[in-house]
């Protein structure tokens, strides 16, 4: 089943803080770094309470090949070793850190010696470093290519499709020469030939900017793409620029592509440099209920709720609250959750946009079919997640759905599709034969 060209939903951008160059907030008086914050084996901790920490020291060991360390966000102490619910509702070990203030940096963070292929993975795994477009896929993994002959095509993702997230376009307009330093190390060492930085036509300036920043560089090109969501999307992005398709089951890699978000290469290229690790975010904060909107960089684990107090509070009571922006982003119960290192953004909702419209019946207009970025039929996926038929489930290629959410999005009805879709993969699941 192909990604078909260009289908979408043309979301609303809301992009009020595209010119808002971010804002470092200061070190909050604690912070609660959670052990999983990426796909994978989450970490074990690696401190006891009573702990002296500075920034950038590890504090949770990777538990696996699909995992990466945890560092300190804060100098501090120790204060706490505990477990929280994080966003999408599972528990998770964390770390409470009680900040000193003076964010004194650990004498582990050295730049990295890279000079082999095996030595630029080894660093990735080292800087903690996971997808930062809000997948949270452990980067040394998407580089631990067994033969990088294979590899033909570097995306870089500079999309942003989501409405309010600019923090990548701030990236790309303050941060390009990491961006593209980042690249070349990439070239350097899978020997790629392609490489191409997707973004949304609605964003002229970074357009512009990598124009001029790589027009001399081979086989380096700049695509604006139409803003229509979900042109982010991996799948999506692959085919709009390379004409080719991922397989159902498979990966980037299979169709010899390798896709990076820009501001996870922005701080590939930062790290070799400086030897930080992930510690820290660029995210946008914004929403009716926020007093005043802008790009921040907070330390990671900090409570939402001083993140918002940075942002002079709230100027209405948010009904909702997103990590992320609101076509996949996840809400959380209250502010006092952490942040998290694939966090791009935090939205706060008053009433009249935190409600839902109600539900009519489905009208069969196949408005949803023809949005869906992945050709499937939402409304027969809904007839069967009812009848609860895994067989007829598997045969729409329910499994294929991002959970972009274009579905709900186009619905004149209004129906939860996007959330049947999340159950029936649910479902699917539940009936496939256990691994021996």
């Amino acid at each position: 089943m192909s990604i078909k060209r260009l289908s979408g939903a043309h979301v609303p951008h809301y992009k009020n803080t595209a010119s808002c160059a971010p804002v470092r907030m200061p070190a909050p008086a604690k912070v609660t770094i959670p052990m999983g914050m990426h796909i994978g084996a989450p970490c074990t901790p690696v401190v006891k309470v009573g702990d002296l920490v500075k920034v950038g020291q590890v504090i949770g060991e990777a538990a696996g090949f699909v995992s990466v360390p945890v560092h300190a966000s804060v100098s501090g102490k120790v204060t706490a070793l505990t477990e929280i619910q994080v966003a999408n509702g599972s528990f998770a070990k964390a770390v409470v850190i009680e900040s000193d203030g003076e964010q004194a940096v650990s004498e582990t963070v050295v730049p990295p010696v890279v000079e082999t292929y095996e030595q630029f993975t080894a660093a990735l795994r080292a800087s903690g470093l996971v997808g930062l477009g809000g997948a949270g896929f452990p980067t040394t993994v998407k580089f631990s290519v067994k033969d990088p002959s294979k590899v033909e095509y570097l995306l870089i993702n500079g999309a942003e499709c989501e409405p309010y997230i600019t923090s990548d376009t701030r990236t790309m307009v303050d941060d390009a020469d990491h961006i593209v330093k980042g690249a070349m190390t990439i070239r350097k060492f899978l020997g790629v030939k392609n490489i191409a930085i997707v973004i949304e036509d609605n964003k002229p300036e970074a357009v512009e900017i990598f124009r001029k920043k790589t027009a001399d560089i081979e086989g380096f090109t700049v695509e604006a793409m139409p803003s229509l969501y979900p042109q982010g999307g991996e799948k999506v992005l692959i085919h709009n620029v390379t004409g080719r398709d991922v397989p159902e089951g498979k990966l980037p890699l299979d169709v010899g592509c390798i896709v990076i978000n820009c501001t996870s290469l922005a701080f590939i290229s930062k790290y070799l440099e400086t030897g930080m690790p992930l510690v820290e975010k660029c995210i946008t904060v914004d929403g009716s209920a926020v007093a005043n909107p802008q790009n921040v960089i907070a330390p990671i684990g900090t409570a939402l709720s001083d993140i918002f107090a940075f942002c002079g509070g709230y100027k209405a009571e948010p009904k909702k609250i997103l990590l992320g922006g609101p076509m996949m982003g996840i809400a959380v119960p209250d502010d006092s959750v952490p942040l998290l290192k694939n966090n791009n953004a935090i939205l706060a909702f008053a009433e009249k946009e935190a409600s839902l419209p109600a539900t009519t019946a489905c009208i069969k207009c196949g408005r949803c079919a023809a949005a869906c970025p992945a050709g499937l039929m939402p409304m027969q996926i809904e007839r069967a997640y009812k009848l609860k038929n895994v067989d007829e489930l598997n045969r729409l290629k329910v499994m294929l759905c991002m959970e972009c959410g274009c579905c709900s999005f186009v619905c004149p009805a209004k129906r939860e599709l996007v959330l049947v879709n999340k159950l029936s993969k649910g479902m699917v699941r539940a009936a496939m034969p256990p691994k021996k």
